[in-house]
């Protein structure tokens, strides 16, 4: 008799936790492991749903054989490691106008979420006071934390000028779970105080990070439809750029957005196709 499991509500039933990098897998097998692992997670997740039993248990049979959880962390690390050029935030480093940061009498506040290690572009450029979180934390400086359950800042404090999705939101199991993380940014990010310098004209902002197949080889998701998302949430895009693998992209909070409780973004095929895959982030109801 299987266990009944509980279905995946919490981010930290989503994104795998990181483990330490193994040199020994070719870039070629990390990624197939990476895949076949996701695409399993994703028919687990509506086994689950669905309480079918039967193909919940296969699938995991089917994990397992594949090295579990374990190698699965293993690939995912070693994918995005420094060494072969996982440095995400040195993106955002170059859209930044470093020379006027530089001069302010502060570092402004970052919030990383799913960091992979404090000794990123971002975290020793001096510019920035970072405070890095993720779900199983894997060095003294990164606290263990699920951001869906960080308690929510008072009186101005715990608010951020710069947070960063890199890598992050593609782990979240369902769409559904993708736009309320989202949605939870914008409770943590500080007011827009408006001002005529580049800086000012950059923050309070988010730096998103997806894989290049979420935008471009999606049935539900392409670039139109995350501008539509982040519009509605009163996020204009101001830098975005795109490598063979990844999507990134700057997002500016408007102070003149006026953002709807109830507010519902749905799940729309845009780009049919038979290769295409099922990504997308949606809203049902969201309380901002």
């Amino acid at each position: 008799m299987v266990a009944r499991k509980k279905a995946l509500t919490r981010l930290t039933q989503g994104r795998p936790p990181l483990a330490k990098p193994s040199r020994s897998m070719t870039r070629k097998a990390s990624r197939t492991l990476i895949n076949q692992h996701h695409q399993l997670e994703k028919t687990r997740a509506r086994a689950i749903r669905s309480g079918d039993k039967e193909t919940e248990a296969k699938v995991a049979a089917e994990l397992e054989n594949l090295g579990g959880l374990g190698r699965y962390q293993k690939a995912s690390l070693q994918g995005q490691s420094i060494d072969r050029g996982g440095d995400t935030s040195k993106v955002l480093m170059e859209w930044l106008p470093l020379d006027e940061l530089k001069k302010q009498p502060r570092p402004l506040q970052m919030l990383e979420v799913g960091a992979l290690s404090t000794r990123n572009a971002c975290s020793t450029s001096g510019v920035f006071d970072v405070e890095h979180i993720d779900l199983n934390s894997q060095e003294p400086g990164i606290r263990q934390q699920d951001f869906m359950e960080r308690p929510l800042p008072e009186n101005g404090e715990g608010e951020f000028d710069v947070i960063s999705l890199s890598l992050v939101l593609n782990f979240v199991p369902d769409a559904l779970g993708r736009g309320a993380m989202l949605v939870r940014t914008l409770s943590f990010l500080k007011a827009d105080v408006g001002g005529a310098t580049a800086a000012e004209s950059l923050f309070p902002c988010l730096f998103v990070v997806l894989p290049r197949s979420c935008v471009d080889n999606s049935r539900y998701f392409t670039d139109a439809r995350f501008d539509e998302l982040m519009a509605a949430l009163g996020y204009t895009r101001v830098r975005s750029k795109k490598t063979q693998k990844l999507a990134y992209s700057l997002w500016r909070r408007r102070a003149t957005a006026v953002v709807r409780t109830g507010l519902t973004f749905p799940k729309q095929e845009v780009n049919p196709g038979r290769t295409r895959n099922n990504f997308v982030m949606t809203l049902k109801g969201q309380q901002t």
